[in-house]
């Protein structure tokens, strides 16, 4: 049984033979890594269940001063943090779209590495991976707080920026579904701490009926759909079951009850990520990892999870914390390496 295999089983709500994993590293995080086990290609270490075969947000052309500009113009201060970095100014200064030109979604850069992923590494479960593909997106280019007051003064100009942001991101899935994928990842952050950025009424008017279409676009080609939603989001849960989503990611504890959501939803949801970034693996101690993953492993064991971090692993959390959870998730018995 292969570790694309495993992870199928858990989406379709069956008992896996182990708690699959795939969890990713922040660029310092990742350099403490590479410099323990003497190698920059850490897939062989840490067997990670799924492959990523696309970031679409991280095509970046370095402009100086630690600034990169992606494809859609937006320029990312990356001083301070080293990974995607600060938006600095704003492509859309007023509420139109007039005059703007969107990228080409057929771009052979966003395909090119795919092939030689998937020969590469053909035992794994494949997403593709639409980086910022709605909200983000458009807060990316308005600017947040000018995107949040539009909501209530431009209301159209809205629904527009995000209507187009879709048919963006559904002429680029079309594209990917050529290729051996199994599913769609989508990258939205819409929570706070306690509860939503937008408020519950706005996130139901404007974004779920694009996110409907999305997701559409994803099943109509037969794959699942997964999306990633940093913050106190649960209150989704039903509506985004409801238009067809497989997999929940990062599933914060500090936000969410891990231990009654998953059970809760076994069988209709999976989830992927629970493992505390804010507080278990930057401040506790490995035997703290430790217990966390095995409590992790023995709840995701009836299926509908995936273990990993909460978040990319941040550069500061020990490297004796890393390789405690790696290694716990290793030492499952039905595992083989």
């Amino acid at each position: 049984m292969t570790k694309r295999d495993i992870i199928k089983m858990v989406l379709d709500g069956k008992r896996p033979p182990y708690v699959p994993w795939s969890f990713g590293f922040t660029k310092e995080a990742y350099e403490k890594l590479a410099q323990h086990y003497g190698k920059v290609d850490l897939e062989d270490e840490l067997q990670n269940h799924i492959l990523t075969v696309s970031d679409t947000y991280g095509f970046f052309t370095d402009i100086g001063n630690d600034c990169f500009r992606d494809v859609f113009g937006v320029v990312w201060d990356r001083s301070v943090d080293k990974d995607i970095g600060n938006v600095r100014g704003q492509v859309l200064p007023e509420p139109t779209l007039q005059g703007y030109q969107f990228p080409d979604p057929h771009d052979p850069m966003f395909f090119s590495d795919v092939p030689g992923l998937l020969a590469a590494y053909g035992d794994r479960f494949r997403v593709f991976n639409v980086g910022f593909s709605l909200y983000e997106r458009a807060w990316t280019m308005r600017g947040m707080v000018d995107l949040l007051v539009d909501f209530h003064d431009h209301p159209d100009f809205v629904h527009e920026l995000l209507n187009t942001i879709a048919d963006y991101n559904i002429a680029m899935i079309q594209e990917a579904v050529k290729y051996d994928i199994d599913a769609i990842y989508f990258g939205d952050d819409w929570g706070q701490q306690h509860g939503l950025i937008m408020g519950y009424r706005t996130w139901k008017a404007f974004i779920y009926p694009v996110l409907k279409r999305m997701y559409g676009a994803a099943h109509d080609a037969g794959k699942y759909v997964f999306i990633h939603s940093c913050g106190d989001v649960d209150e989704l849960f039903e509506d985004l079951i409801g238009i067809g989503l497989n997999c929940f990611n990062p599933f914060q504890p500090e936000v969410m009850d891990v231990y009654r959501l998953v059970p809760q939803y076994r069988g209709r949801l999976a989830f992927h990520g629970g493992m505390s970034t804010q507080r278990t693996l930057p401040y506790g101690s490995v035997d703290d990892v430790r217990r966390e993953t095995q409590r992790l492993i023995e709840l995701g064991s009836a299926g509908g999870y995936i273990y990993a971090p909460a978040h990319a692993v941040e550069g500061d959390v020990p490297l004796e914390n890393m390789l405690a959870f790696i290694d716990l998730l290793q030492r499952q018995p039905a595992f083989i390496r």
